[in-house]
Order: C-alpha cells, then structure tokens, then sequence
C-alpha cells in the first residue's frame, strides 16, 4: 500500500513539474488593414486594376465588357462628352479601374492620371454619372542656396538637394558668359529657387529660378529674370546692372539650314530672270521648318505681298529692325512682344520663291544692311523707365544672395 501512494505521488508530482515547464504559445497578434487612399477613394472597399493607355485604346474600349450602372458605353461617352475631351487621353498615361469585390464586371470608378497634379474621376455608382476633373493640392517654398563646386554643377547641386536638371537650366542663363565646361573646383555659385511639393510631401522640382551668380575667373557674373512686357512669353536675363547675358541676335533664324544665297548689291534672281540687289540673306529648309526671331522685340508687321509672301517684321530697338519672307504659315499678330528665339512662323515658299526657304532681312537705322559682316551688340540695353522697374525688383534678391554667400563662406 506504501509503495502504491509513493508511486501515485510520484506521478502527480511529475505531471505537474512538466505542465510548468510547457511554454504559453502567444496567439498571433492581427495586424489593423492598411488603409490606403487616393482620388478621393478607399482602395480598400474595392477590387483595383491598374494598368496604362496602350495605343489604339480609347475610353470606350477601356470600359467594354463592364457593368456601368444600367449604361452602355455609348450612353457613358455621350453623358461625359461636354465635361471632359475624351480625344486628350493618351497612351502611355496610367488609369485606375474601381469594382465591386463580389461582382468584379461592376464598374464604380474610372481614374485616368494626366500627370503628377491632375487627375479625371468617373463615378459610375449613381445611375446620372459624376465627372470630375480634379487637381492635387500643391505647395510653393522658397529657398537660397550657396555652394562652392565639387565635381559637377550636377554633383553639387545634388548635395544641396537641388534638381540636378537645374544644371542645365542655369547653363542655358549663362551660356554667354561662361563656359561650363571650364568650370573648376572651389569656384561658387549662389541661388534663389522655387519647388513645388504636392500635398506638401512629393517633390516636384524646380519651377522658377529667381536670381543666381557665378565666382567665374574671379568675376561674380549675376543673372535675375525680367520681362520687358506683360505678353512676353518667358523672361531675358539681365545682370546686377540690367544689362543682358545673352547676345542680342542669334545667328540665324532657324536652327538647321543652309545658306543658299547671301546678300548681295547684284544677283540673278531665280523666278525673275535677271540681275538685282538681293538685299537679305536666303536660309533653305525643309516646308514647315520653326523661324525664330533673332532677337526680342515687338512684330511691326505681318502681311503678304506678291514678292515677299508672308511674311513678318520686328523692331528690336530703335536701330535695329529684322524681317522674315516667305512663310508657310504666320504665328505672330501686329504690336505683339516676342523673345529672342521665339517661333514666329514656318518656312515656306510663298511669294516669289523657287523652294522652301526664308530670307532674312536686316534693317540698321533705316538701312538694310549684311547681318554676317556686322559687329553687332551684346545685349539690347534697357531705357531709364525699365531699369528703374528692374532694379526696384533685383535689389532685395541680390541682397539675399549676397548675404547668404557672405554667411557660407564667412571663414575663407
């Protein structure tokens, strides 16, 4: 009997040392759903396909096969002709495709992204359609940097945290005063940007440049946007004194041509058979080739005549007046501002032409002159009137840019 309770105790004992010694297995803990949004929908309350514009795809191809709240497509495309051009999609371009999770052939959102701002919203939920063209909320912030060069413009400016395509951007403010390839270590470089976030978090880029300078050959060269005109489409250059970065006139009105006849007091004209001064310098090009005015100014003229075609006129400045002929097609209207390399017509051959070319006509006080055997000026200047304008508004920016060098490189 002894020896019975010893074994039972025995075995109690030992079944109660191994059920403490058995671990707690911990129940999984399940993670909350994350909730994603965009467009205004939750993700999650349906079944999502993403996919992108193919060529040949249209709206109506895109929604053949779905369920869309008792319409045919025919019906959708006719309700939501006049709020959205439905011909503006384009391949390449992601859309989003919202459907019921149990019925997945139910349509309730159509999403078409036109770019990192704006999107179009379709919903297909109510039996009437809702269209909506809705654009992110974006934010503007400001900042001036300086920096002295490390490697690349590129290179530095990434280490700033700058666009590296800003680098191109200020090469092209400042292609003629220095040259970027030449640039070394140590020279520096200050500027006042403008970035845009959408929705305060999504980098965006540069969307303005307001004012830089150059350390380059030991000269500070300054460079701020100014237009001369309200309808001037994008801003000149100008340094600290107003005066311009660039040269006042391109060398030629379009950017790939050949010279097939130069200005000359006597040669024999091609359609009238005999010899005359030939007072503009002819530039051949295929049909509908861009001309650009050679320098800023206001269009004086645009019209047809028998010999010249279409053609149009600017004065640049008192002094200086240029003239294109033959145009296919005009771009500009009379007493418009244009920029230097604007597109102001297409190369044609109407008028007394034998084929597509332009001539370029040069006027200089009055005179029509040879432009090629001119010296002519850097920069057109800017009246009393407008450098007072200008310098009212580059002074504090320049201040700016100083004072932020001043405070980079204090200890040099």
């Amino acid at each position: 009997m002894k020896y019975l309770l010893y074994i039972l105790l025995t075995i109690t004992l030992f079944s109660c040392k191994k059920e403490e010694q058995k671990p707690l297995v911990k129940k999984p803990v399940e993670k909350p759903e994350l909730i994603i949004k965009d467009f205004g929908i939750t993700f999650n309350d349906y079944f999502t396909k993403i996919d992108t514009l193919k060529s040949g795809d249209t709206f109506s191809t895109i929604l053949e096969g779905y369920e869309l709240n008792n319409n045919s497509t025919f019906q959708v495309t006719e309700k939501i002709k006049d709020s959205f051009n439905l011909r503006s999609i384009k391949a390449g371009k992601p859309y989003y495709l919202f459907l019921d999770k149990k019925n997945k052939k139910d349509l309730k959102y159509f999403v078409y992204v036109k770019d990192k701002t704006s999107y179009l919203v379709v919903d297909f939920r109510d039996s009437t359609l809702v269209v909506q063209e809705k654009v992110r909320p974006s934010t503007i912030k400001r900042r001036t940097i300086a920096a002295e060069i490390e490697g690349s413009l590129s290179e530095t400016l990434s280490k700033e945290g700058v666009s590296a395509g800003v680098a191109s951007k200020l090469a092209k403010i400042f292609e003629y005063s220095i040259d970027f390839f030449k640039i070394k270590k140590g020279d520096k470089f200050a500027i006042t940007i403008k970035e845009r976030f959408i929705q305060d978090s999504i980098y965006d880029g540069v969307v303005a440049i307001e004012g830089s300078y150059f350390e380059y050959k030991g000269k500070k060269i300054y460079a701020f946007p100014y237009k001369m005109s309200e309808n001037q489409k994008n801003p000149d250059y100008y340094d600290e004194e107003g005066k311009g970065l660039k040269n006042m006139f391109l060398k030629a009105p379009l950017d790939f041509f050949r010279i097939s006849s130069k200005f000359s007091g006597r040669r024999f004209h091609p359609v009238q058979q005999r010899w005359k001064a030939h007072n503009g310098t002819d530039y051949a090009a295929a049909h509908g080739t861009p001309i650009k005015t050679t320098a800023s100014g206001v269009v004086e003229r645009t019209g047809y005549t028998a010999g010249n075609g279409n053609y149009v006129k600017v004065k640049h400045t008192p002094t200086y007046s240029t003239q294109y002929l033959h145009m296919s097609k005009i771009l500009v209207k009379n007493g418009q501002r244009v920029s230097q390399g604007q597109v102001i017509g297409k190369v044609g051959s109407t008028g007394l032409a034998t084929g597509p070319h332009v001539c370029y006509r040069f006027w200089k006080n009055g005179v029509q002159v040879d432009p090629l055997r001119l010296n002519l000026p850097n920069s057109e200047p800017m009246d009393k009137k407008e450098k007072g304008k200008y310098m009212a508004i580059i002074t504090p920016l320049k201040k700016e840019l100083d004072s932020i060098t001043a405070l980079k490189f204090k200890d040099e």
